[in-house]
C-alpha cells in the first residue's frame, strides 16, 4: 500500500513539475496566469513569481494587474526577500491607493523593512529606515488593523537603537583604560544617552558607568584640573545615590565616594 501511494506521489509530483514547465515555455498567457495563480494558492512562491514576472508585464493597465502584483509582492514576502517585497509591495500602493489591499501593502512594506534591520551591534542604518516607514504608515492609518502590531515593531526597534547607543557609550569607558582622555568621551557618550532615551531601562548602568568614568578621569587628572574633576565626579555619585539608593552597586559607588571625598579633602587642608 505504501509503495502504491509513493508512486502515486510521485506521478503527481512529475506531472506537477511537467505542467509547471509547459506554463514557463507557453506563448499562452492566460496559461501562465492560471499556473502562477494555482502555485501561489498551494504555497509555491518561488515557482509563482517566476511566471509572475512573465506574466504581469503583459497585464498591465488590465484589470487583472492589481492582484498580481500583490500577489507577486506576496511572494517576495514570504520567500523573504524583504528588499524586493518592500519595493513592491510600496509601488503597489501608489499604484492603487483606493484597493482594498492599500492597508496591507502599505504596513507590509513598512514590515519588509523591519525584518531587514540587523542586530544592534551592527550598523543601524535599515533600523531608522523601518522606523521611519512605520510611522508613515501609522500616520496614514491610524485607525489600522495592524496598528498594534506596527507600535509593537516600532518599539523593538527603538529599543534596539537605545540598547546600540548604551553599548557604544560602555565601549568608551571600557577602552579609556588605555587612554584616559576617552573618559570625557564616555562621560558625553552617557549624558547624550540619558537626555535622548529618559525612560530607558539602561538607566541605573547608564549612571553607574558614567560615574564610574567621571571617577576614573578624576582621580587620574592632572593637579590643576584635579579637584574640579573630583567635585563632578561627586556630583554623579550624589545623583546616583538620590535615584538609587539601593542599588546593587552600592558597595562599589561607596568606595569610590569615600575615594573622591579623601582626595577633595587634600584640597580643601592645603587651601
Amino acid at each position: 500500500m505504501k509503495k502504491i501511494l509513493y508512486i502515486l506521489l510521485l506521478v503527481i509530483t512529475v506531472s506537477s513539475c511537467s505542467e509547471y514547465q509547459k506554463a514557463l515555455k507557453s506563448e499562452d498567457v492566460k496559461t501562465k496566469l492560471d499556473m502562477a495563480t494555482q502555485l501561489f494558492e498551494e504555497g509555491k512562491y518561488s515557482k509563482a513569481n517566476k511566471l509572475f514576472g512573465q506574466v504581469i508585464p503583459k497585464y498591465r493597465g488590465k484589470p487583472q494587474a492589481e492582484r498580481l502584483m500583490f500577489m507577486s509582492a506576496m511572494s517576495s514576502y514570504q520567500l523573504k526577500d524583504y528588499y524586493i517585497a518592500g519595493y513592491h509591495f510600496e509601488r503597489f500602493e501608489n499604484s492603487y491607493p483606493k484597493s482594498e489591499k492599500a492597508e496591507e501593502a502599505s504596513f507590509l512594506s513598512a514590515k519588509s523593512y523591519y525584518e531587514l534591520s540587523p542586530v544592534y551591534s551592527k550598523e543601524q542604518k535599515e533600523t531608522v529606515e523601518a522606523l521611519e516607514k512605520l510611522q508613515l504608515f501609522i500616520n496614514k492609518y491610524p485607525n489600522s488593523q495592524f496598528l498594534a502590531e506596527a507600535n509593537k515593531l516600532i518599539k523593538e526597534l527603538d529599543f534596539k537603537l537605545e540598547r546600540k547607543a548604551f553599548e557604544i557609550a560602555k565601549q568608551y569607558n571600557k577602552i579609556a583604560y588605555f587612554e584616559s582622555s576617552d573618559y570625557e568621551a564616555a562621560i558625553k557618550a552617557f549624558d547624550n544617552f540619558l537626555v535622548d532615551y529618559p525612560g530607558t531601562s539602561f538607566r541605573e548602568e547608564a549612571m553607574f558607568y558614567r560615574l564610574d568614568s567621571a571617577y576614573r578621569l578624576a582621580i587620574n587628572s592632572v593637579r590643576r584640573k584635579k579637584e574640579e574633576r573630583l567635585n563632578i565626579a561627586k556630583g554623579y555619585y550624589n545623583t546616583f545615590k538620590k535615584y538609587y539608593p539601593n542599588s546593587e552597586r552600592t558597595e562599589e559607588v561607596t568606595k569610590m565616594n569615600e575615594e573622591l571625598e579623601t582626595q577633595l579633602e587634600q584640597f580643601n587642608t592645603q587651601s
